[in-house]
C-alpha cells in the first residue's frame, strides 16, 4: 500500500466517529483534522473538501463491505446461514456505524446525496451475489422457488429491499439485528415449506 493511501485511510478512519458524533452538516474539516492528529493544511492535501472526504469514506466502506459479503456467501453452511452472515456484514459495516448517531437520518441522506452511485452499485452487486447463491441452491434442490413464482433475482431484490426498510425502521428505534433476523427466519420458513410441499 502506498504511503498516500495509508495516510488517506487513517484520515477516513478518524473521520467516521466525528461524523457519527456531530452529523455531516456540523462536522468541520478542523474537527476531522484534530481527530486525525494532523493540521488542516495537511488534511486539505489529501481531501479538498468535506464532501470529497465523505464520498471517499463511503467508497472505501462499500468496497470493504462487499469483500466481507462475498466471503460470507462463499463460506460454509446452508444457503440461509450464508445469506444471514452476508446481510449481517452489510448492515454491520454500512448501516450500524451511523444508525446509532442522533444524526443518522442526516448521515444516510448525505451518503445518498454525495455517494449515490457508490451506494446503488453496492446494492446492485449485493442483489447479484444473493441471486447467484439462491440460484445455486435451487439448482442443487436445496430450495425451491416454484411455489413463490419468483426467480432468484426477484427474491434477492426483495431481500435487499426488505433490509433497506428494516434500516429505516431501526432509525426510528427498532433493533436492526433482531428485525433482520426475524425477516430472514420468515424467508427460511417460506422456502423450506415450499420445498417440503413440492
Amino acid at each position: 500500500m502506498k504511503e498516500s493511501d495509508r495516510k488517506a485511510g487513517a484520515i477516513l478512519d478518524a473521520a467516521l466517529p466525528v461524523f457519527v458524533r456531530h452529523g455531516f452538516r456540523k462536522t468541520s474539516m478542523a474537527d476531522i483534522a484534530r481527530a486525525a492528529g494532523i493540521s488542516r493544511a495537511a488534511l486539505y492535501l489529501s481531501f479538498g473538501s468535506k464532501e470529497e472526504l465523505f464520498r471517499a469514506g463511503s467508497a472505501r466502506a462499500h468496497a470493504r463491505t462487499m469483500q466481507s459479503v462475498e466471503a460470507a456467501l462463499a463460506g460454509d453452511g446452508d444457503v440461509f446461514s450464508r445469506i444471514e452472515r452476508a446481510i449481517a456484514a452489510f448492515q454491520r459495516d454500512l448501516i450500524a456505524p451511523f444508525a446509532g448517531s442522533a444524526d443518522a437520518a442526516e448521515l444516510f441522506d448525505a451518503n445518498m446525496a454525495l455517494a449515490n452511485d457508490i451506494t446503488l452499485a453496492a446494492r446492485a452487486r449485493l442483489v447479484t451475489l444473493l441471486a447467484r447463491v439462491l440460484a445455486d441452491a435451487q439448482a442443487s434442490d436445496a430450495i425451491t422457488l416454484d411455489d413463490l413464482k419468483a426467480s432468484p433475482t426477484e427474491l434477492a431484490g426483495i431481500i435487499v429491499a426488505a433490509t433497506e426498510g428494516i434500516k429505516e425502521a431501526q432509525v426510528a428505534g427498532h433493533n436492526l439485528l433482531e428485525d433482520t433476523q426475524l425477516f430472514l427466519r420468515l424467508m427460511r420458513q417460506a422456502l423450506t415449506r415450499s420445498k417440503r410441499a413440492s
